[in-house]
């Protein structure tokens, strides 16, 4: 399948839209690692899509205590896909990711 043809004033759009996403996403993690929101706010928020399409790597590792090798190991041990995002989480992948993070 190949790539629209976009004008100038949608690429310039798309890429606004993606830094603020970004930037969004961003303060999420920053406030997931300070504990202000938790992990079962974050999961319980798919309608929002910041959350819903952020991959359940990153969103692991923003935890506090949580790196790059405690999110593989977590993530295999549950059955998550490293490629995973939030809105694609299964109801017992989402309970179980719980249980363990308690």
């Amino acid at each position: 399948m190949a790539l629209p043809q976009l004008t100038d004033a949608e690429r310039r759009a798309a890429l606004k839209k993606a830094v603020e996403t970004r930037q969004k996403r961003a303060e999420l993690k920053k406030r997931i690692k300070a504990g202000q929101v938790s992990l079962t706010q974050v999961l319980n928020d798919t309608s929002n899509p910041v959350v819903a399409k952020m991959k359940i790597s990153s969103l692991l590792q923003s935890l506090p205590g949580v790196g790059k090798a405690r999110a593989q190991k977590l993530m295999t041990r549950i059955g998550i896909d490293e490629s995973r995002r939030i809105q694609g989480l299964g109801s017992k992948q989402r309970q179980s990711l719980l249980e363990e993070l308690r």
